[in-house]
């Protein structure tokens, strides 16, 4: 999803872009990933790549978010490093937090305490990409490899499959079916009163591209988002208005719903110059136009 973004943000065109898909190259192999930054030699490397998925994914494969996960982003890294790539930024992810920090989340909590549980392993592999990028930075300045640590993502090019997808994804999903097949109940896992941030990715990729315009100025860690959160709730019910859906919600209390809130401090991102410029139901909006062009195969 990321990457996709990335590659039709309007400023793209003016980098050459190399972008290998996993077919064309297995970022698990370090030994392919490192022939490959020696073949290009790029200016600069964005680590877009990982194993994705839901709090569902997460809980039924922990071994696979955690391994796969470290194995790219060590691969990457450093296979960049050895190259003598100067320049990389690392996506990193919210996840990341101490599920009981307080919010907002500010990026020196990172590592302070205990990680939510539902998705330990994909935050523990984010947290050494984190931490190696800082490290390689601190052994040699001339490398500058920093990390971005957006909020939760939705999206053009996001994955609406159930057994994988992010909640605005699964929601659009869930809905698009109810709606299709008439039914006037949904199921909410939980009270639907947890918070969430999200953040349109096409504004991630604009953070990306001013990044690599401005990587000078660029913290070594930072946060990306809007800066509020809605419930879970509300996201459901907006969907619901940009589906066209009028029916009634039903809350499983018994399903998991991970951390109650999870809203990062954007005072560095304040400081370096940018905020997001899509809102909610715009976003919503754009994302399900483009649910509705995979379902009718018009990609």
């Amino acid at each position: 999803m990321v990457g996709s973004n990335i590659l039709e943000h309007p400023r793209a065109r003016e980098w050459e872009i190399t972008a290998p898909s996993s077919a064309e190259l297995d970022l698990t192999n370090y030994q392919a990933t490192r022939r490959y930054m020696d073949g290009c030699r790029p200016d600069i490397v964005i680590h877009a790549a990982g194993r994705v998925g839901g709090i569902q994914a997460n809980i039924a494969r922990p071994v696979d978010f955690l391994v796969t996960n470290t194995d790219i982003g060590r691969n990457v890294i450093m296979a960049a490093r050895e190259a003598g790539v100067s320049t990389l930024l690392n996506l990193a992810s919210s996840c990341m937090y101490p599920r009981n920090a307080p919010n907002p989340l500010t990026e020196d909590l990172i590592l302070t305490g205990e990680l939510e549980p539902t998705n330990e392993g994909y935050a523990l592999a984010k947290i050494f990409a984190t931490r190696l990028c800082q490290y390689i930075a601190r052994e040699n300045p001339a490398f500058q490899y920093k990390t971005l640590v957006p909020c939760n993502l939705y999206g053009r090019y996001d994955s609406f499959d159930p057994e994988r997808s992010h909640l605005v994804p699964a929601v659009i999903e869930k809905i698009h079916h109810a709606k299709a097949t008439g039914k006037d109940t949904v199921e909410i896992w939980g009270d639907g009163e947890a918070r969430r941030e999200f953040m349109y990715a096409g504004d991630l990729a604009d953070a990306v591209m001013k990044a690599c315009d401005d990587i000078d100025s660029l913290p070594d860690v930072m946060n990306l988002g809007p800066g509020y959160d809605y419930t879970i709730n509300e996201y459901y019910r907006a969907v619901a208005e940009v589906v066209g859906w009028a029916g009634c919600f039903v809350h499983n209390i018994d399903k998991p719903v991970g951390m109650r809130q999870k809203l990062v401090s954007i005072e560095r991102q304040n400081r370096w110059g940018w905020k997001p410029s899509t809102g909610l139901k715009q976003g919503i909006t754009e994302t399900y136009r483009f649910y509705r062009k995979v379902l009718n195969n018009e990609l």
